[in-house]
């Protein structure tokens, strides 16, 4: 990003002038030098400046942006009287959003916080092109999340954050190019809703979740009704089957340790022994 002073000035940058200094600059100049030359080695600590790694300096010489000290670190040597610099920090900056009231498409009130992560890459267009280049990018993510969001229904929110982010995070890019500003990152913290709607959005997803089991219940119904109809009419042609099923219930019964075990009979078979009783003892009083 720092590779190239062009890259950094385009022409419609404001405060950078290539112009020569003239006539009164240069006297300027040469009187400022001399005051270095001859409160030397005094002056020398005065004019110099250290630039760590993270930061750029603008230099100002008699009003004029000196493009050639303004993107490198290090060591940088000012001249008394005439010289001012602004230094600036190009590490990551994390803006933090204070909670917005705003109000979605489809009526409802929330509140939405987030953050945004941003880099100053050219120190140079940071400074000329804007007063406060930080208070401003607070400010515009402020309108920016509050406008996006207030073109969105409640349920979009809540379902698209990635999307919504994205957006605005174009948009603060497109904004923020002539100050200098590269936005990294845009996060949504938190929506907050009322606590009525919260109620209600409860109840909601209760009852549809209860529908939904309903009617998983019910299919799970009509597909064992289905299965157990097949397996009786295979029972059906195989009389010998449902003894080996009636066996293994016995097997599986009697494995749990249980006291009791009950035996099912078929009705017919309590028919017959309730006919034969019925039979003997009506022959018995004739017999005697």
């Amino acid at each position: 990003d720092d590779s190239g002073v062009d890259d950094l000035l385009p022409s419609h940058f404001l405060g950078v002038n290539n112009k020569r200094l003239g006539v009164c600059g240069w006297i300027l100049f040469s009187l400022s030098f001399l005051l270095v030359i001859i409160t030397f080695p005094i002056s020398i600590w005065m004019c110099l400046k250290i630039i760590k790694e993270y930061e750029r300096a603008v230099v100002f010489r008699l009003g004029r942006i000196q493009a050639d000290k303004s993107n490198r670190p290090g060591l940088i040597l000012l001249l008394p009287c005439i010289d001012v610099f602004v230094r600036v920090d190009l590490r990551t900056v994390t803006c933090n959003i204070p909670p917005q009231e705003i109000l979605t498409r489809d009526s409802v009130t929330i509140q939405v916080d987030g953050v945004v992560y941003y880099r100053i890459y050219s120190a140079v267009s940071a400074v000329a092109n804007v007063n406060d280049v930080h208070q401003a990018t607070f400010l515009l993510a402020q309108t920016t999340l509050r406008n996006v969001l207030g073109t969105q229904t409640l349920s979009q929110i809540l379902a698209g954050r990635e999307e919504i982010t994205h957006s605005i995070q174009t948009l603060l890019d497109d904004a923020t190019e002539l100050w200098g500003i590269r936005v990294a990152r845009v996060e949504i913290k938190d929506v907050r809703i009322p606590v009525q709607l919260q109620r209600s959005m409860a109840a909601e997803a209760e009852a549809t979740r209860e529908a939904r089991a309903k009617v998983l219940a019910a299919e799970g119904e009509m597909n064992a009704s289905k299965y157990l109809k097949s397996a009786s009419m295979v029972l059906a042609e195989s009389p010998i089957a449902l003894q080996l099923r009636y066996l293994q219930t016995l097997s599986t019964v009697a494995t749990e340790k249980n006291s009791t075990i009950v035996f099912p009979l078929p009705m017919n078979i309590l028919d017959g022994i309730g006919g034969a009783s019925y039979d003997n003892h009506k022959t018995l009083p004739n017999k005697a």
